[in-house]
């Protein structure tokens, strides 16, 4: 298998190509990362639920959206943003104050961009959905 493959990147083209067809249900691949990304957008109403479905192969996660996704995507290369610079990364990936989430990898786990600004720490950027 190769290693290169982009499990983010895979998981969001997934969803938006399901949400784009008015499809509601879908599978991407289970990783720990798909996990903690797909816990955030429930979290935040952008899909009503998953459950993880054993395959047998690692598995994968049922994804049950909600039409609540405009866009999404992943953000490479993984650009480090420090603490005190979230607004920077904010006006370059999403529309507007208060519309949409960056995903961001921090030292305190899998967050959103808001979480990090509170907690005062920088990370790097995995994905935004809006």
């Amino acid at each position: 298998m190769n290693d290169m493959v982009d499990h983010i990147a895979d998981m969001l083209n997934t969803l938006k190509t399901h949400e784009t067809l008015g499809q509601r249900e879908c599978t991407v691949k289970a990783t720990k990362l798909t996990r903690s990304i797909l816990e955030i957008f429930k979290t935040h109403g952008y899909l009503k639920d998953y459950d993880f479905l054993d395959d047998q192969r690692g598995g994968k996660f049922g994804v049950h959206l909600d039409g609540r996704i405009n866009n999404c995507g992943v953000i490479k290369p993984r650009f480090p943003v420090k603490k005190n610079e979230w607004y920077v990364a904010e006006q370059k990936y999403i529309p507007g104050v208060g519309v949409g989430l960056l995903i961001v990898s921090t030292n305190a786990g899998i967050m959103t961009n808001s979480d990090a600004e509170k907690k005062q720490i920088g990370g790097r950027l995995l994905a935004y959905i809006y």
